[in-house]
């Protein structure tokens, strides 16, 4: 994995924190965002330091939620109204795209 800064995790956590109520943004996105070199970047972010953030909006570019957490969050995305079909968030729904 590429050496990933401070700041660049900042940034992603920021986004994180961003995310509106009801809206979900993808690994993919918020990599572009920040200017990482691949979404694997932010879910190494998402894993070690997330926890006090609404990790559950950010899913994967299929709408597939984690594997290990798929139960949990998609019970706290239907709570916020996010669109689940057949166990995917509906990304064309509601998509929400970080500034840049």
């Amino acid at each position: 994995m590429a050496a990933v800064t401070e700041d660049e995790v900042e940034q992603v956590r920021a986004l994180v924190a961003a995310i509106p109520v009801g809206q979900v943004t993808t690994y993919g996105d918020l990599a572009g965002a920040v200017g990482l070199s691949s979404p694997r970047i932010v879910g190494w972010i998402m894993r070690t330091d997330s926890a006090d953030l609404p990790w559950h909006r950010v899913i994967s570019a299929s709408g597939k939620p984690a594997a290990h957490l798929a139960g949990r969050q998609l019970e706290r995305l239907r709570a916020e109204g996010v669109p689940v079909r057949d166990g995917k968030v509906v990304l064309r729904e509601c998509r929400w795209s970080p500034a840049s």
